[in-house]
Formats: structure tokens, C-alpha cells, sequence
């Protein structure tokens, strides 16, 4: 957890903690004959390079620039994926069924899975560690303008805050606002802008 999310802090030696644990349950599974010695690298890979935000990156970068792919992205996700680029699989194990929140001058959208760590993986990769744990999943519901300020997010109190659910039955992500200043930017250049937190909700898009 980076140092600038103080309301979501661990300490240092969890992450260290829970490898180690990773590690165990692993090995075990190799012990037993469940999984191969590549199998968790092979995952890993998948979510690397064919599954990630730089996926979601490209669906907002065109959705900026395309009206008509804006349309149909905020309808539906899934239809507006297989009109892309992308590797086989994306409405597979976790984007069964993805929607996309647009972020507007008046209104601010967050994801959150209030019941565990439900998550679009094609669009946006594996969840961050603090995504998952229960003191963001519940501040987040209960106060989530003082939330979005730690995570330096500061928004006029006249904007509209709305928090989406995402479950096994929805994946939510968000549509984030095209920053000014980025007029005339290609679309490879402004999917550059990108970061997972702006598709979450919890950053915006500089320049």
C-alpha cells in the first residue's frame, strides 16, 4: 500500500506474510499433483500481457474519441469489447458481464464489492491489495468523499458521489472524464493516461 493511502495502511510485513503463505499453499498443490510447476506463472502471465487495464485503457481512449463506441460502451461493455483488438476471452472468468460508469462535471462513480473483492480483470488486470481489504470496502460505503480526499481525489461538494457495487453478477468499472489540455492527442496517447485507480474511480486523468 503506497504511503499516500493512509486510511488503508498495513504493515510492512503482510504482503511479505501472505507470499509466504502463497508459497506454502503452492507447493502443496504440486505436492499433490493439482497443478504443475507453471501453472500460477502461466496465470500470472495471462493477467500480464492478454488480460489488464491496458485493455480498459484502449476502450476509454476510443470511447473519447468516438461517440458512436461511447454509445455502445456504456450500453454494453461486452459488445463494445469485441469490437476491439483484443485476445480471445474477455467476457470469460471475470468479465462474464462488465459495465462502465461514466464520470460527468456533476457526477463522480467509484466501484467497490462491499462482499469481497469482485473485480473486471479484462479491463483492469488483477485488484490491488487494498481494494480487497475490509477497511476500504467499508469506508469507502460510509464516507467515501473523505475516502477519495486521502487518495488526493477532491471534489466540489455540488458533485454527485455514486458508488457501484460490483459483484459476480456485474463487474463495474468507470469511464473517466478526458482531461483537458489532451485535445488532439492520438488515441495511443491518451490511452498512455490511464492508470487502474482513474478506472476505478479513485484518481482522475491529468495530462
Amino acid at each position: 500500500m503506497p504511503s499516500n493511502y493512509p486510511g488503508f495502511g498495513y504493515d510492512a510485513d503482510r504482503e511479505r506474510l501472505s507470499a509466504a503463505k502463497v508459497k506454502a499453499l503452492e507447493s502443496l498443490l504440486i505436492e499433490k499433483g493439482i497443478i504443475t510447476g507453471n501453472t500460477v506463472d502461466t496465470v500470472l502471465n495471462h493477467f500480464e500481457t492478454k488480460m489488464g487495464p491496458f485493455n480498459g485503457a484502449k476502450l476509454v481512449a476510443r470511447a473519447w474519441v468516438d461517440p458512436a463506441f461511447k454509445a455502445l460502451l456504456l450500453a454494453d461493455c461486452n459488445a463494445a469489447c469485441q469490437q476491439m483488438d483484443f485476445p480471445a476471452g474477455m467476457s470469460g472468468a471475470e468479465g462474464e458481464h462488465m459495465r462502465v460508469a461514466e464520470n460527468t462535471p456533476h457526477v463522480h462513480n467509484v466501484i467497490v464489492c462491499t462482499l469481497c473483492s469482485c473485480y473486471p480483470w479484462p479491463t483492469l488486470g488483477l485488484p490491488p491489495y487494498w481494494y480487497k481489504d475490509p477497511t476500504f470496502r467499508a469506508r469507502v460505503t460510509r464516507e467515501p468523499r473523505v475516502v477519495l480526499s486521502e487518495f488526493g481525489v477532491e471534489l466540489d461538494d455540488s458533485v454527485e458521489i455514486r458508488l457501484w457495487d460490483t459483484s459476480a453478477q456485474i463487474r463495474w468499472w468507470v469511464l473517466p472524464m478526458r482531461p483537458a489540455g489532451s485535445e488532439g492527442m492520438s488515441e495511443a496517447e491518451l490511452a498512455a493516461l490511464l492508470t487502474p485507480e482513474a478506472m476505478m474511480g479513485v484518481a482522475t486523468v491529468k495530462v
